[in-house]
């Protein structure tokens, strides 16, 4: 086998980066066993410890399963994976679920919003109601820069998400807005129209405040699904 040398800076990462991409790939498959340690130090040129450094990573994803007798065996990722593979892939910028995932992405942007909407209204505090609803009356002061508002927006989705009480779509927010997971570029037309809808958003907060959790559901829905299809007709445009 011909030798493909790393890069001596963080050989471990780079190794882990190509095993998960030929797992994910399906160049390794499911319940058949991991390349041992001997033939991936010989491939890529590394030691052993930089190997094992990129086993344990790949195990600690649950890409692969690790015996007491020292068999490594790759799982079937869909169904043992979790987020974390998402932010692994969108960080390297490289993997062969990339073009997908920012669709991905963008369809779990609007799903969470929307449900976090619905139990905010059903369970945020007065309190909570209240900012939400003075962070939309003020949302308009900061167009029409769509920097501004962007940012403004970000804030007001972190009301309503922490206001939903799910820690879990605080984390996975988190990593959305936090640039972890790439949701690719959203066209700036749908961009726009979404941040310029200030109606949109003092009528969200508005059903919030009053508890209406099914309509606060319906219109974040909405406002957030605009840039979902779009995604979609890009890349079908891109395969004609």
């Amino acid at each position: 086998m011909t030798q493909q040398p790393l890069r001596r800076e963080a050989v471990s990462d780079q190794l882990h980066a190509v095993l998960r991409d030929r797992i994910l790939a399906g160049a390794l498959p499911a319940g058949t066993p991991l390349t041992s340690e001997r033939e991936l130090s010989a491939e890529f040129g590394v030691n052993r410890h930089a190997v094992r450094e990129a086993i344990k990573r790949l195990q600690e994803a649950r890409l692969v399963q690790v015996s007491h007798g020292g068999r490594t065996l790759v799982l079937d990722w869909r169904r043992t994976a979790g987020l974390e593979l998402a932010v692994g892939i969108a960080q390297a910028g490289s993997g062969p679920a990339l073009p997908e995932l920012a669709r991905d992405a963008l369809e779990m942007r609007a799903c969470i919003g929307a449900d976090a909407a619905r139990l905010c209204a059903a369970r945020c505090s007065r309190e909570t109601a209240n900012a939400i609803v003075e962070a939309a009356a003020c949302y308009a002061l900061s167009g029409p820069d769509l920097a501004a508002l962007g940012e403004a927006d970000i804030a007001w989705w972190r009301l309503i998400v922490e206001g939903s009480g799910n820690l879990a779509y605080l984390l996975a927010f988190n990593s959305l807005v936090g640039g972890s997971l790439n949701v690719g570029e959203v066209p700036m037309d749908l961009r726009t129209a979404e941040l310029l809808d200030v109606d949109a958003h003092v009528r969200l907060a508005a059903h919030i405040a009053g508890g209406e959790a099914e309509a606060a559901e319906r219109l974040a829905r909405e406002l957030l699904g605009r840039s979902v299809p779009s995604v979609a007709r890009d890349r079908a445009g891109r395969g004609r």
